[in-house]
């Protein structure tokens, strides 16, 4: 069984490998496209997290196999690595030594808990671990509806700037967008701290999806990334209403 696998989909915009450390997850996020992957509830994957079993012992082996290979790791795509349950287990910080060791690409992928970040920070270093941060949102009362469990607006900030100090490679998954109001203001206030911009439009959620105007998001998001200088990937679900706009 290999647990570094290669992602299809929209997630492999994202990176070309990668592996889940837990099951489950429990920020408990309303957009959650997790549960629907694996076949379950919300309510039933987020009510609890667990260690998959022998994780550590199977990504040794894989990174043994993949030595030497250029492609990206990313930690992870259906459970966040620094969700509560990191703090008794420490198996994302097994997980960074583990890719270290084997001078593996790497990144992070998180909304979780601040002080362990900042915790792994040296390591992230050493590793050379792009810290990526999901930030939709300016407002944390609507973070707080959305995401319930994960980390306030301020602390994800708060982490990019720190990591950016420290010369950490930072980016941001600027996804799901929801308020495109607040996904701007997001770049605005973070842009200083953050090296690449990875963004894209809400999904399975119809009623949410139709109050907005991805078109026009969709050039205003652009533009302003290019007035500052940012670097960005648009992912293809937002991407694909500039051609719309174009035949209208």
């Amino acid at each position: 069984m290999n647990v570094v696998y290669e992602p299809r989909g929209r997630a492999r915009e994202y990176s070309e490998l990668a592996c889940n450390l837990y099951r489950g997850c429990t920020h408990g996020c309303r957009y959650c496209y997790a549960p629907a992957c694996m076949r379950t509830t919300g309510e039933k994957w987020h009510a609890k997290a667990e260690p998959r079993k022998d994780i550590l012992r199977l990504l040794e082996k894989d990174t043994q196999r993949l030595k030497g290979d250029t492609r990206s790791i990313l930690f992870c795509f259906l459970s966040d690595p620094y969700q509560p349950l990191e703090r008794t287990e420490r198996l994302t910080r097994q997980a960074l030594e583990i890719v270290s060791k084997h001078r593996l690409n790497n990144q992070v992928l998180t909304k979780g808990s601040p002080d362990l970040i900042y915790e792994d920070m040296d390591l992230m270093k050493d590793a050379r671990t792009q810290l990526g941060i999901t930030l939709c949102f300016s407002d944390d009362d609507t973070r707080k509806y959305w995401e319930p469990g994960a980390s306030a607006v301020e602390d994800r900030l708060a982490i990019l700037k720190a990591a950016h100090k420290a010369g950490i490679f930072t980016w941001v998954s600027l996804e799901p967008v929801i308020d495109p109001v607040q996904a701007l203001d997001v770049i605005r206030k973070a842009h200083k701290y953050v090296r690449f911009w990875k963004v894209g439009k809400l999904n399975h959620m119809k009623t949410v999806e139709q109050g907005v105007d991805w078109g026009k998001f969709l050039c205003d998001v652009e533009k302003l990334l290019t007035k500052l200088g940012a670097k960005y990937y648009i992912k293809n679900d937002l991407r694909s209403f500039a051609v719309k706009s174009d035949r209208k």
